[in-house]
């Protein structure tokens, strides 16, 4: 017997088969077995960053080269970057680099990647001779001498150290380097005719001794080799102002400064162009774009200061030339730093400035200035009687009699 609606019934409900579910089912199985063996093997992890081709380091290097005789500096720059982050072993990449950085006037990366190249190796030459050319442009001539002296030991017919140790003997402004620096010149130019560097370093010796006309034959050859680099046209400018071509000379500023517009000096050349030209009002405008090109140089605020000053604008000039020789922070928030008393441009800022004072009846600061230029710079010619001829103006000496 059984009881009838029991749960304790002997006999179980058989359930009703449902075929569709089945079917379903056999198919989810088979999708997902599938997914398993054939579709998830060839697919990459979920978040984890797909592998992109790496590009050889040649094909920077060949991009960079492209750039540089191009005049793309920044491009080449970028392009030598790239190389050293593929191939950070190779030492050539971070000279490369660091010549590029030059012409750019980056110097002070420059030295860097300079410096970096003889990590481990001491003894590379090349490394030393770029080390010694970048100081040279930094303003530390005696340094670079050594440096080039040591490449030369290792290579001493090497035509591109040779260009570089001509141009460092003239920097030095050492009378008794003057033959060193031609002979070596000329051994730049015989052993490397087509190179670059030898014929500007030619032309740049030829343009310290006066010798302008055949600086620019040689300037003319090496932009025939390469027209793209802003610091040939420079040379190129200051040859042809040499020689009284004040329009040529500007043209040749102004392609340096197309080639190069965050460069400072094609427009404080331009500037110095124009005022012996007495164009004053162009030589303001060109040296006010040369110091929102460096706001921090103080030899930019001297150069405006001087410009306002030929002007007759001497309260302008007094502000800039405050700036350049005693430093400061702008209005515009730049922090500057003061230029000493020396001899060159940091004479002629000083008296300049002391005259600028005198004119405007501000003598009890201009006097100081003057006693410290009889001091200092007595050497100087020039400095010596324009200090003189402020004491004249402020009553402190006799005027001196006009022949």
């Amino acid at each position: 017997m059984y009881l009838k609606g029991s749960q304790w019934s002997l006999r179980r409900r058989r359930r009703r088969r449902r075929p569709l579910l089945i079917v379903i089912l056999v198919i989810l199985i088979l999708a997902f077995s599938y997914l398993n063996f054939f579709v998830v093997p060839d697919t990459p992890p979920l978040f984890i960053p797909t592998p992109t081709p790496t590009r050889a380091p040649e094909s920077y290097i060949t991009e960079a080269e492209q750039a540089f005789q191009e005049g793309r500096l920044n491009a080449a720059i970028e392009a030598y970057q790239q190389t050293i982050l593929v191939d950070p072993a190779n030492r050539a990449n971070y000279v490369a680099l660091a010549r590029v950085q030059a012409w750019a006037g980056q110097y002070e990366e420059a030295l860097k990647n300079a410096e970096l190249s003889l990590l481990g190796n001491e003894n590379y030459a090349l490394g030393h001779a770029v080390r010694a050319w970048v100081l040279n442009f930094m303003g530390r001539s005696p340094d670079a001498e050594g440096e080039i002296l040591q490449a030369l030991d290792a290579e001493p017919d090497n035509p591109l150290f040779l260009a570089y140790q001509a141009e460092i003997l003239i920097d030095r402004g050492d009378f008794g380097d003057l033959e060193m620096a031609i002979e070596a010149s000329r051994q730049a130019v015989e052993l490397g005719p087509t190179l670059f560097e030898a014929h500007r370093a030619r032309g740049y010796v030829l343009l310290y001794t006066t010798n302008y006309q055949e600086a620019l034959d040689e300037f003319e050859i090496a932009k025939n080799i390469n027209e793209k680099i802003p610091e040939l046209y420079l040379n190129i400018g200051r040859a042809y102002r040499f020689l009284g071509d004040y329009s040529a000379a500007i043209s040749a500023f102004q392609r340096a400064d197309a080639l190069n517009p965050l460069d400072d000096i094609p427009d404080t050349e331009m500037a110095r162009t124009y005022a012996q030209q007495g164009q004053f009002g162009s030589a303001i405008r060109a040296a006010q774009t040369a110091l929102r090109d460096a706001p921090t140089n103080p030899y930019r605020y001297g150069n405006l200061g001087l410009m306002y000053y030929e002007n007759n604008e001497y309260d302008k000039a007094i502000d800039n030339l405050a700036i350049a020789i005693h430093g400061g922070t702008t209005p515009e928030g730049y922090v500057v730093e003061g230029i000493p008393l020396d001899y060159g441009f940091p004479a002629q800022y000083y008296y300049t400035y002391g005259l600028a004072l005198a004119r405007g009846n501000r003598c009890e600061k201009a006097i100081p200035i003057f006693r410290a230029l009889l001091t200092v710079v007595s050497a100087d010619e020039t400095a010596v009687f324009n200090a003189n001829e402020g004491l004249s103006i402020c009553g402190e000496i006799a005027p001196t009699p006009t022949p």
